[in-house]
């Protein structure tokens, strides 16, 4: 399991959201059978939507990050739940590009770096609100931050990071999320640039054996705060027949009788684990009738 913490420093100038999520980006490798640049740019997005997903509310809230970029992996999609789980799609999942100029993964490469980043929040009920702004780097974290920074006007500083093994499995995961609140004193906010430009890449603070509550020290080194929540989060998907039924459905009665007589067998796959859902020609003839 993944852990998440969130902290506040005891003059509720800032917030910060730290995960282990190690667990999560190895899950969703396993899934999609991801290259190792790939399963950076997924990681990370998974990563980000787990701590964005846990500022929420209320327990049916939701919030979807897309990445619509010009690289060759396509679209990248991650829904984060309240919960803090998380489930994510990649719409190429083997593409491999060589390290780029710094020997690292090449996350720009696959991502691209000419798009938008789309976040939908969903609480439920009414319209979801949608934001967007254009990709500034395609390394996602730069993005977030941008994009609080725009869209919210609300002054944010994210962090994501993944280590892949040479066999493709992942090593470690993991980010935070720290952002200033209304009100926040001068002090602080430079104490807190100083703690963000001091602090070692995730990756490596992991290896070292880093916990959240240790990387949120580091942030709030010099204040005092407070732990708000721990929990434990996970790769989670909660796909059903009965909403695959109602996809099917929603295709229409036509559509529907042609494919039941075309094949004997209609199979549907998950975009987000590995269910395959079967459905006879007779299921899909009543599944027809219901459509109607």
């Amino acid at each position: 399991m993944a852990k998440l913490i969130s902290a506040m420093t005891k003059g509720g100038d800032v917030i910060c959201y730290v995960i282990d999520s190690t667990d999560i980006v190895a899950r969703a490798e396993q899934i999609h059978k991801t290259s190792s640049a790939v399963t950076a740019a997924l990681g990370r997005l998974l990563t980000a939507a787990s701590m964005m997903g846990a500022r929420l509310k209320g327990e049916m809230d939701s919030i979807n990050l897309q990445l619509r970029g010009d690289g060759p992996a396509g679209s990248f999609l991650a829904v984060g739940e309240s919960t803090g789980n998380v489930r994510g799609y990649v719409q190429n999942p083997l593409v491999e590009l060589p390290l780029n100029s710094k020997g690292k993964l090449d996350v720009a490469g696959v991502v691209g770096t000419d798009g938008f980043l789309y976040v939908v929040r969903d609480f439920g009920f009414g319209e979801p609100y949608i934001g967007s702004t254009p990709i500034v780097s395609g390394e996602i974290a730069e993005d977030i931050t941008h994009y609080y920074a725009t869209s919210e006007q609300t002054p944010t500083v994210c962090a994501l990071g993944v280590l892949v093994n040479t066999d493709l499995t992942v090593i470690n995961a993991g980010g935070f999320i720290i952002q200033l609140l209304p009100g926040a004193s001068e002090d602080a906010i430079e104490k807190i640039e100083a703690n963000v430009s001091r602090i070692s890449p995730i990756t490596e603070l992991l290896s070292e054996g880093k916990s959240p509550e240790d990387m949120a020290g580091m942030l709030f080194e010099d204040f005092e705060y407070d732990i708000l929540e721990q929990r434990t989060t996970e790769y989670h998907c909660d796909c059903s027949r009965e909403r695959v039924e109602r996809i099917l459905i929603s295709i229409g009665t036509d559509d529907l009788r042609q494919m039941a007589e075309e094949q004997p067998t209609t199979e549907v796959k998950c975009h987000f684990c590995p269910k395959v859902y079967e459905f006879s020609s007779e299921e899909v003839r009543r599944l027809a009738d219901g459509a109607k």
